[in-house]
């Protein structure tokens, strides 16, 4: 069977039949962190939706053919201040929050890019690209600045959909009277006394924060790329800003406009309890501690629970039911661990993923594979394999299922530790075959107080850790 993959592009505001440039080089770009601080779950929102599009695009193109780059923002106000109080260089603090961030990304099972350009590696690539605007016409001097300048560019705005009469600066961008208008933004300025300085023929500074990712996207996959990607808050300013200089570097101001990147996309926020997260209110959740929680696999269910581009409200009920719904597949797997999966031949079952990654229904026919897969094994039928291909297929295109379920449900127990809870197992089995429920409840009590959550089934007992992290 053959589908049509399609992604809602935020620029044409509709979902469109997604056609690479070329099948043999699929590219993707996706906005990563500014590494100061461990990633909060918020941050991870994104690297997971992008993930699961990642697996897909390797799916459907082969893993050769897709070239996924997400960049780390390494000189930055906050990198800058956290140095200076540290007193250390920034590539200190900057290094610690890099290895931080792969650690918790790769607990929330998301494949890391082929390629993650840091923008202090391509200074030079910045510095041209900056160049570049200046003999076009597309940017401007300033007492010490670089300013890209916005009414030269008659397309600004058509991304965000903002009037170009109504936009003041934006994040990141000081309103200053050497502007010729309030929307320019900075495309390189000077360094403070104690903030990294880099050499540059407009004098010594450092880059703005929207000039880094055009010319990453140039220097690690070449413009026009196919998909790029992040976050709601990114539209405007600085995807904008991004489309605006990347397409003036190209052709100049006035030209024809050639094509930066085929399809925008975007998540939708992440808020806690119904509230944005805030140092100021202090909800703000990190990975880095909640992945010592709860299984990282279950805050990856967690984040994807709503579609991408919708908002979802990140609350301990919505976890709780995540770690219950991969207790629910993983012990379905379980009891079919001596069906064979038959490998399928065509892609139906990524019909959900298909639409615009549409993983709430995704999720639902993971249930639907895993109850037919149920039911054949109570039944004997000769369809479970069928069933076992269909799930673990969806699943794994999805980053789930990939571990074993015994180790799912025992999670990080010893050996000695597995060992005493098996012997309690086979005791309260022998007691309550021979009607002795007291001492099946004593024993009950006792794998309680080991933090161990007995589940009786029709295939016997199964057993795991409590989840500790909400109580």
């Amino acid at each position: 069977m053959s589908m049509t993959l399609t992604l809602h592009d935020t620029l044409a505001r509709d979902k469109r039949a997604f056609e690479p440039g070329d099948r043999k080089r699929v590219t993707l770009y996706v906005c990563g962190p500014t590494v100061y601080n461990y990633a909060h779950v918020g941050n991870a929102r994104p690297v997971v939706a992008f993930d699961v599009l990642y697996r897909l695009l390797r799916r459907l193109y082969g893993k050769d053919a897709v070239f996924y780059a997400r960049n780390f923002t390494d000189v930055d106000d906050k990198i800058n201040l956290k140095a200076t109080e540290e007193g250390v260089e920034i590539g200190v603090i900057t290094d610690r929050y890099i290895a931080a961030y792969h650690a918790d990304m790769d607990a929330l099972l998301a494949l890391r890019p082929n390629l993650e350009p840091r923008a202090t590696e391509h200074m030079g690539d910045i510095i041209t690209m900056i160049s570049g605007l200046l003999a076009k016409g597309a940017a401007y001097e300033a007492e010490g600045h670089v300013l890209f300048d916005t009414q030269n560019y008659d397309a600004y705005g058509q991304l965000s959909g903002r009037n170009l009469d109504d936009m003041i600066a934006g994040a990141r961008v000081e309103v200053a009277p050497y502007k010729r208008h309030g929307a320019d933004f900075v495309l390189w300025k000077p360094s403070k006394p104690t903030e990294p300085v880099w050499d540059s023929p407009f004098g010594p500074g450092r880059p703005g924060w929207h000039i880094e990712c055009s010319a990453m996207v140039e220097a690690a996959l070449g413009s026009p790329i196919d998909i790029h990607g992040g976050g709601h808050d990114l539209i405007f300013p600085h995807h904008e800003n991004e489309i605006a200089q990347s397409v003036c570097a190209k052709a100049g101001p006035g030209h024809e406009h050639p094509v930066y990147a085929r399809y925008w996309m975007h998540n939708g926020f992440l808020t806690m309890d119904a509230e944005k997260m805030s140092k100021s209110l202090g909800n703000v959740l990190l990975v880095h501690d909640l992945v010592q929680q709860v299984p990282g696999e279950a805050i990856r269910w967690a984040l994807l629970s709503g579609h991408y581009r919708a908002p979802l409200d990140w609350t301990a009920k919505l976890l709780e039911q995540s770690v219950k719904a991969l207790d629910r597949l993983y012990g379905v797997l379980q009891r079919a661990k001596a069906v064979n999966m038959d490998i399928l031949e065509d892609d139906e079952v990524l019909a959900p993923l298909m639409d615009d990654l549409n993983t709430p229904l995704a999720f639902s026919r993971l249930f639907a594979y895993a109850d037919d897969l149920d039911r054949s094994i109570r039944n004997g039928t000769e369809d479970g394999p069928e069933h076992k291909g269909k799930l673990i297929t969806l699943a794994g295109v999805m980053g789930f299922l990939q571990a074993d379920p015994d180790a799912w449900f025992k999670g990080g127990a010893d050996e000695d530790l597995s060992a005493q809870v098996e012997v309690l197992l086979q005791t309260r089995k022998a007691a309550r075959a021979n009607k002795d429920f007291a001492a099946a409840d004593r024993i009950r009590d006792e794998l309680n107080a080991l933090n161990v959550v007995v589940m009786d089934g029709p295939q016997g007992a199964t057993w795991r850790f409590r989840d500790t992290a909400n109580d």
